[in-house]
């Protein structure tokens, strides 16, 4: 309960943080006198122009997967108004995802945004970081370790909260039986998502792993359950590629159950306005790529941390159903949701 409460102040933070440039206006003229002036002209609204750094960005990304299309374009989109270089670079093997904050680390980048699939794994390099002085701050996976791991600040969704309310959502719509789709083993942010989901679903909740790398067995897999057990109403997918596969795997076994997930993308939208998918849960990922951008960006030329670098800024969840998908399938349009 503790952690929720936290809700209100990081969303505000992440507000007053989405119109960097605005902000760090009003905090440099703040300080008065010509010098905060000049300052404040430099980071005039809507460009910055102040000096160029370099930023680089690691995800713990798959090749293919457009949930990462979408943070990497709203970290572009920052990166142009900052005047920032940035660099983006993406493995799902942890430490090859290493490797990559270590080779950003050697080309002296002026800041870091790592996701934390897999901390573990991390520990070291970013330890490296650290001691070099370069500023990391932490996106999408690792809400549980950023603060442990010396990070600056975190974007992104508490899963473990994201799961609990997807399972109130199952109660609601009245569903008995899910299972819930994990496709990389050892990823600490989907397990939590299936813990959430466990924790307050009234229902039975299984758990099915399958090789998110390979789509084609990842149907077949999931066909599989679901002809070996006709009680299963639910197939819970925890990504938006994942979702629309689950469909044909239920078309394929005969089966009634239905197909929610986490996370979105323009097809998914589409998905959800057929009814073919019940409902999703976003997480806002343009927001996640926007936001750990502009937030070094501040760091490095007004010392500001998001969240008092005490709590994470969330940017969900919130749910998409027929309710509100024609809204979010106006952005969908133009590929940000």
């Amino acid at each position: 309960m503790e952690r929720t409460s936290n809700r209100p102040r990081a969303v505000a933070v992440a507000a007053a943080c989405a119109a960097g440039l605005l902000l760090v206006s009003g905090c440099a003229s703040a300080h008065g006198g010509k010098k905060g002036q000049e300052r404040a002209a430099a980071l005039a609204a809507g460009h910055a122009n102040t000096p160029r750094i370099k930023i680089a960005m690691v995800t713990h990304s798959a090749p293919g997967d457009t949930f990462w299309d979408l943070v990497r374009k709203d970290a572009q989109a920052a990166a142009a108004k900052d005047n920032v270089d940035l660099v983006y670079s993406s493995d799902p093997n942890a430490a090859n995802q290493a490797n990559l904050v270590q080779n950003a680390i050697d080309q002296k980048v002026d800041g870091i945004a790592v996701t934390l699939a897999k901390p573990d794994a991390m520990k070291g390099v970013l330890a490296t970081a650290e001691k070099g002085g370069i500023p990391v701050v932490g996106i999408n996976s690792g809400v549980d370790a950023w603060k442990s791991e010396g990070l600056l600040e975190f974007f992104g969704q508490d899963e473990g909260i994201a799961g609990e309310a997807f399972g109130n959502k199952l109660n609601a719509l009245g569903y008995k039986h899910d299972i819930c789709v994990i496709h990389e083993q050892g990823n600490v942010g989907l397990e939590q998502r299936c813990a959430g989901i466990k924790k307050t679903f009234k229902g039975r909740t299984d758990l099915l792993y399958v090789n998110g790398a390979d789509m084609p067995s990842v149907k077949s897999t999931v066909t599989a359950k679901l002809q070996q057990d006709h009680s299963v109403d639910l197939v819970a997918t925890l990504g938006a590629p994942f979702a629309l596969t689950a469909v044909q795997s239920v078309s394929d076994a005969g089966s009634k159950a239905k197909v929610a997930t986490f996370d979105l993308n323009k097809d998914l939208v589409t998905a959800v306005r057929k009814g073919t998918i019940a409902f999703a849960v976003d997480q806002q990922p343009y927001l996640q790529g926007y936001l750990a951008v502009d937030g070094l960006w501040l760091y490095k030329y007004n010392g500001n941390s998001s969240g008092g670098g005490s709590e994470p800024v969330l940017t969900g969840p919130a749910f998409v159903d027929k309710s509100n998908v024609d809204r979010i399938a106006e952005f969908a349009a133009k590929g940000t949701r």
